[in-house]
């Protein structure tokens, strides 16, 4: 950080409603901590907003002062873009008000709240849209990446149900944005992730749904991978778009549904979500437990916002987690094998390989009609290696390294941008898809300095 006078950061904090804090101060490293335990950064300044006044004038002090900008939602991000070392981390996490309006079918979340927070109130009136499967995840940098979830088969992409939002440029100025008020820039934070402001307030329609939904676990052993995904493969094409399976391979937590002998041992979980009447998803999901022969299954009505926690446990912070990404129109049967071969060499019990079905909705926009474009993206493919000693980083990032690089053959050539890790700066472009040129233009209009950079960036070419 370039040398700042006390006197002028005393100045500073003396404008904001929210703390100020500097390295020695309590609760600093409280602060800067994010969920991938991998990433420790140490910024100069932590400004904790209050509200959009303190995020306007965080802007405006990183700007005049050329500090390196990072900004908080919910901290979740596996890159851990949300903090920086040696300059200003913009920490949003405060801010976590929601509020629905549920005669009109709109919700109003800040930029800190979890999925937690939004499904606590919008589930109090039977309402939700398409955000993520963690209930710690921040609704902000998950919607600004595209977005998707358990609904978004029937409803689309987050950034499909994204109304309008309230954004601080680079200037500090404060715009509400919609397809009606500066539709260039709506367009642009509907995919382009972080890179145009600070997002600070989000306005999403809201659809009918629970309280309560129909979802569970099928669990098959390994021996039957190969029948039970190229039978769950086939199965997608005539799956109606209420019901969401995603799979899972992994070693079987102690899961009390489970019988002791099938702890720790590789497994294939199906997760099952129906957006519906129970009674119709119950019929939906019969042909799934004729795929293999079930060696486990939890599934069953219960309220939805307890679903959207049900894996919590398996992605507590403070782990160190490395990701690998591919989006797959197609499951081929060598893209299956391929799976498999490595699901089978797992290099610890928290890593897992998961493919995320969306399809559905999300497929239905032209690729152009967001910034996120990757409308072909049936499979969102995540290797997930998480484990807590630092030893075995060499082990488990080798195992990503390796199954991404003999998947990539069978995969789409695009991938979801939230799921980028801090070394992947050669995918961006890949991450943007056919929207990136259109990306640097806006970029060269609303960020011509790139003070937005702590991020998957799209640098102006000005």
């Amino acid at each position: 950080m370039a040398s700042i006078n006390d006197s002028v950061i005393e100045d500073f904090s003396a404008t904001l409603r929210g703390p100020l804090l500097l390295p020695d101060d309590p609760g600093f490293d409280a602060a800067r901590a994010v969920w991938n335990a991998m990433i420790d950064r140490r910024p100069a300044i932590i400004v904790r907003c209050a509200g959009v006044a303190d995020v306007m004038a965080s802007v405006n002090f990183a700007r005049e002062h050329d500090l390196l900008l990072a900004v908080r939602g919910g901290g979740h991000n596996i890159a851990g873009n949300a903090v920086c070392d040696g300059g200003l981390m913009l920490d949003m996490s405060l801010m976590k008000s929601v509020w629905v309006d549920p005669e009109a079918r709109l919700g109003y979340v800040e930029a800190g709240a979890t999925l937690a927070d939004f499904d606590h109130e919008a589930q109090a009136f039977g309402l939700a849209t398409p955000l993520g499967i963690n209930s710690t995840t921040g609704v902000a940098g998950l919607t600004l990446g595209g977005g998707f979830g358990w609904l978004s088969r029937r409803h689309g992409m987050s950034v499909d149900n994204l109304v309008a939002a309230e954004v601080v440029t680079a200037d500090g100025k404060r715009l509400w944005v919609s397809a009606a008020k500066h539709p260039e820039l709506f367009w642009a934070i509907r995919g382009g992730g972080g890179n145009f402001g600070v997002v600070t307030l989000f306005e999403f329609a809201l659809h009918p749904l629970g309280p309560e939904v129909l979802a569970g676990l099928l669990v098959f052993p390994f021996e039957q991978a190969k029948q039970v995904l190229t039978r769950y493969r086939d199965f997608v094409a005539t799956m109606p778009e209420e019901l969401s399976v995603w799979t899972v391979l992994r070693k079987a937590p102690p899961l009390p549904f489970l019988a002791p002998d099938v702890h720790g041992k590789e497994v294939v979980v199906f997760a099952i979500f129906y957006a519906g009447a129970i009674e119709d998803g119950q019929r939906a999901i019969e042909p799934l437990r004729s795929f293999g022969q079930p060696c486990g299954e939890h599934i069953g009505g219960m309220p939805y916002s307890a679903w959207q926690k049900a894996f919590d446990p398996l992605l507590t912070p403070g782990a160190r987690n490395y990701w690998k990404s591919h989006n797959f129109s197609a499951l081929g049967d060598d893209a299956i094998d391929t799976v498999i071969r490595y699901a089978g060499s797992l290099p610890g019990p928290q890593c897992e390989i998961f493919l995320g079905l969306i399809g559905g909705q999300t497929s239905r926009p032209a690729p152009d009609a967001t910034a996120y474009a990757h409308r072909d993206a049936l499979y969102v493919m995540n290797v997930h290696a998480r484990w807590d000693d630092p030893a075995e980083d060499g082990k488990c990032i080798g195992w990503s390294r390796e199954f991404f690089d003999a998947a990539a053959p069978f995969a789409s050539g695009g991938v979801y941008v939230n799921f980028l890790t801090q070394d992947e700066s050669d995918r961006i472009a890949a991450a943007y898809g056919p929207n990136y040129e259109r990306l640097v233009q806006l970029k060269n209009q609303y960020d011509p300095h790139n003070l937005f950079r702590q991020n998957q960036n799209i640098k102006p070419s000005i």
